[in-house]
């Protein structure tokens, strides 16, 4: 047998394996400092239609509320929607561009109101 001292090491190896480590420590690092996994949730390609009667709120980008196509305020929905039943639907449109301060304050309304049937329209995205 030929015994050569190594000359040279290859160090392609030794590079792929702290590639795998530095991959493992800023994934997990990224998880700890958020606090949360990220989750893309599915879509859905339709949604099973209710034939209660819904109300719906609309926020425009300007931060108007509209109840049912009448305009409104955060302070005047909560004295519209008391005399609603507490398992009236709700939905919720609110435009991309609006603050979000607006819709919190419309969403605390329905909250604080009692109301647990409350879903926000959105458009349909490609997945």
């Amino acid at each position: 047998m030929d015994d050569k001292p190594f000359e040279t090491m290859n160090m392609i190896p030794f590079i792929d394996i702290m590639l795998v480590l530095l991959t493992i420590v800023l994934t997990t690092s990224s998880f700890i400092a958020s606090g949360k996994i990220p989750i893309n949730l599915p879509q859905a390609s339709s949604s099973p239609r209710d034939n209660d009667k819904h109300h719906s709120i609309d926020i425009t980008a300007n931060g108007d509320v509209y109840l049912d196509g009448q305009p409104t305020s955060p302070p005047a929905l909560k004295t519209q929607v008391a005399s609603l039943a507490k398992d009236t639907p709700f939905i919720v449109r609110a435009d991309k561009d609006v603050r979000l301060q607006r819709f919190v304050d419309v969403a605390d309304v329905l909250k604080q109101s009692g109301f647990s049937k409350v879903a926000v329209r959105t458009e349909l995205g490609t997945p």
